[in-house]
């Protein structure tokens, strides 16, 4: 008999939408679903909350179809203002993998950690709703084709979320899961979810020991030396490992073990399910070593003679995250590990673990599918940033009708900028000098991103000397000093090839790669310096020079010169640069030539922006927009999109103008088809998935839709004398 379903609201497909409020302060995102009539009627929802449910804004302008780039862009940012919320920033989605809902499902499951109101249903909304139509599974993200991995892991979350094993999505979803071969070849991170919940045995894990953390840094392999986002996803995830935590067998996990599988759960020979990956999974197998160490490792997991220790070290590792990020941690990955590692040492009702389960809702998001999770606590000052310097670039921050707008997100960049070094210190918990730093999210998330750093000193410098403050404002500006420490930092962060990495200095040897166990993910192990961040450096360090011209000058102008060298190194052969952090040759061409043009190299008189030009005019379709593929990232060749998509026209269009590219008739194309998409409202549809990590796996930012079209279009209204389009 199949377990009584878990789901409180069992029989209702869904919340009222209207009753969803979106809650923010100083950054943070929370959605609540309100059932109090009263307090519905005190707590009206903001346009935003409306917007990101798909639910009929208030204000329904509509404005004349515009006949010029530049009353497209003011039509634009007039839509976009309505979303920004109460405390400057604008909020989103950070949506895309489709790992990120199970991991939490099952601590929630194993702890008896109650969902709030209307969580539960809305997840399951979210996962029918992203369940493929062609096969009934999930992929790795919302576009990928299904796997062992997206499917067998959401198949559990919906069902430990209270969903029948006969109900049409979860039989779907089983029956294209066994024709993959059913769950042992899932991927190592999947096998250990499964370990967890008790439905797939340790022994069927290769070895994550948590010994690593009792050897000297020297040692090249510390995980101290490993890229931020593994080092603590591993971390918790090697406790839990050294432990061989399993959830108490309960008829719903007796159930699983006969549904996951193509066979009997007890005949499973479990030690040849190490190294089992279905073909549709695996990117990126193992390396002769890596195969090495496993082998080696599982031999010492019969006598782990230094267990107790290196759980401790582990453990102490675990409370420094927790304490440096007030308990959000790095993000939902190892956040949700920590919070299991947590109650299993602490209990349900320690302080650690309330501090824990306070957080989860910073990393939920409301969406008119459903309820996802976010892959951090958000864009948020990211996004914001961009915005900003997409109003002054293209001189909408001078219109008074934006001035108010303008100077709330200039509020949020104040007091998201992160004031202080990590608490515990930060040669003790392997972390970056964060002083003067800005974050991806929020000042409490508290690591210091190199090109957020870079992105928002920019943003901060754009509103502060470009842009005149009303005479009337009353806040204070950000005080040089603080400028001085976001120029500190960055100036520590420069690796030895010129460039910049994400999060940190480049610490361990690309070699280490050869012992990535994730088989999922690309470039996982170390850091890595990117063209993105070293361009957004470059591009904030110009612009704070402009200002300070004596500040550091030498310093700044030898990181200035090298970074622009390293850029011109990684150029590739046609021109172009691959980009990490979003898709992806029309991405990295946006930071690159806006950087080279910062130093004076232009179409005119650089060999290599001419080469980059040459390559993105060859990318552009017949319609006049560039339209390119997430499978870009995984080929690391451009590929095409079916269709053209406006966030690649804006960059490729962004790219070309700073350049100076001479054939205003391509240009001219581009911003046709931006124009072409625009709803008579301002707005922009959402279409393909932007970003991407790690190389194989992609993520949403569904306000670069509106960021990088009102500025390319505003750039060209601009640079053209604002010609009319016919």
């Amino acid at each position: 008999m199949p377990a009584k379903s878990t789901c409180p609201a069992a029989g209702l497909t869904s919340t009222d939408p209207t009753k969803w409020r979106l809650s923010v302060s100083e950054g943070r995102q929370v959605w609540q679903y309100v059932e109090d009539e009263l307090q519905l009627v005190d707590w009206p929802q903001t346009e935003a909350c409306k917007y990101w449910q798909g639910l009929p804004l208030s204000d329904g302008s509509v404005f004349p179809k515009a006949t010029t780039a530049l009353d497209a862009a003011k039509n634009g940012y007039r839509f976009f203002e309505k979303l920004q919320t109460e405390d400057g920033h604008w909020a989103g989605e950070y949506g895309g993998p489709m790992f990120l809902i199970p991991g939490l499902v099952i601590t929630m499951y194993i702890t008896k950690t109650p969902w709030k109101p209307g969580q539960q249903i809305e997840l399951i909304n979210y996962l029918r709703a992203r369940a493929h139509k062609e096969d009934g599974g999930w992929g790795i993200h919302i576009e990928s084709v299904s796997s062992v991995f997206g499917t067998a892991l959401n198949y559990v979350a919906l069902r430990l979320l209270g969903v029948s094993p006969d109900d049409p999505v979860c039989a779907r979803a089983r029956a294209h899961l066994h024709k993959l071969g059913g769950t042992t070849g899932i991927p190592a991170w999947g096998k250990f979810w499964l370990s967890c919940l008790n439905v797939y045995e340790w022994e069927g894990n290769n070895p994550v020991p948590p010994e690593l953390w009792l050897l000297p840094y020297w040692v090249p392999i510390h995980p101290g030396r490993m890229w931020c986002h593994s080092r603590m996803v591993a971390l918790p995830m090697s406790f839990l490992y050294g432990r061989k935590f399993k959830a108490e067998v309960d008829d719903l996990i007796l159930e699983l073990r006969k549904e996951l599988y193509v066979q009997p759960y007890e005949t499973i020979v479990w030690d040849r399910q190490r190294n089992n990956v279905a073909a549709v999974d695996l990117f990126l197998p193992h390396t002769k070593l890596m195969d090495f160490c496993n082998e080696i490792l599982v031999i010492y997991e019969k006598f782990p003679i230094f267990r107790k220790p290196a759980l401790d070290a582990a453990l102490t590792q675990i409370r420094y995250e927790d304490i440096n990020t007030d308990f959000l941690d790095l993000g939902p990955v190892n956040k949700v590990m920590n919070m299991l590692s947590v109650w299993l040492v602490d209990g349900p009702d320690s302080e650690n673990f309330k501090r824990h389960t306070s957080r989860i809702d910073d990393f939920l998001w409301k969406s008119g599918e459903g309820m996802m999770m976010n892959g951090t606590n958000g864009s948020q000052l990211w996004d914001t940033s961009f915005a900003v310097q997409a109003m002054v670039e293209t001189g909408l921050a001078e219109e008074p009708e934006f001035k108010k707008s303008l100077m709330k997100a200039y509020e949020f960049l104040d007091i998201t900028q992160i004031q202080h070094d990590p608490i515990i210190d930060l040669t003790v918990c392997h972390r970056q000098a964060s002083k003067g730093a800005w974050p991806f999210s929020t000042r409490h998330q508290s690591y210091t991103v190199s090109d957020c750093t870079a992105e928002g000193l920019k943003a901060t410098l754009l509103l502060q000397n470009k842009v005149i403050f009303p005479a009337d404002y009353s806040m204070k500006k950000i005080s040089e000093q603080r400028l001085f420490d976001s120029v500190n930092v960055l100036l520590g962060m420069q690796n030895g090839d010129g460039g910049f990495a994400s999060y940190e200095l480049v610490r361990g040897p690309k070699w280490f790669e050869w012992l990535n166990p994730a088989e999922v993910f690309g470039n996982i192990m170390v850091e890595y310096t990117y063209p993105e961040c070293t361009t957004s450096v470059v591009l904030g360090l110009t612009e704070f020079r402009e200002h300070y011209p004596n500040h550091r000058r030498k310093e700044i102008d030898d990181t200035i010169a090298r970074a622009v060298k390293y850029i011109l190194n990684i150029q590739r052969k046609d021109g172009s640069w691959y980009g990490s952090w979003g898709i992806c040759f029309t991405y990295a061409g946006l930071f690159a030539l806006n950087s080279l043009a910062s130093v004076g190299m232009y179409y005119h008189n650089s060999e290599p922006v001419r080469r980059a030009c040459e390559f993105l005019i060859s990318k552009q379709r017949k319609d006049g927009g560039w339209g390119e593929s997430f499978k870009s990232s995984e080929t690391y060749e451009y590929v095409h999109h079916e269709t053209s998509q406006v966030v690649n026209t804006a960059w490729a269009l962004l790219s070309l103008m700073a350049a100076d590219y001479p054939v205003q008739e391509h240009l001219e194309k581009g911003i046709k088809l931006l124009m072409s998409r625009q709803q008579p409202n301002g707005e922009w549809k959402q279409e393909a998935i932007e970003g991407v990590f790690n190389h194989n796996c992609m993520i949403s930012y569904p306000n670069y839709k509106f960021v990088f079209t009102i500025w390319a279009l505003g750039v060209y209204a601009k640079k053209y004398n604002n010609p009319k389009i016919k």
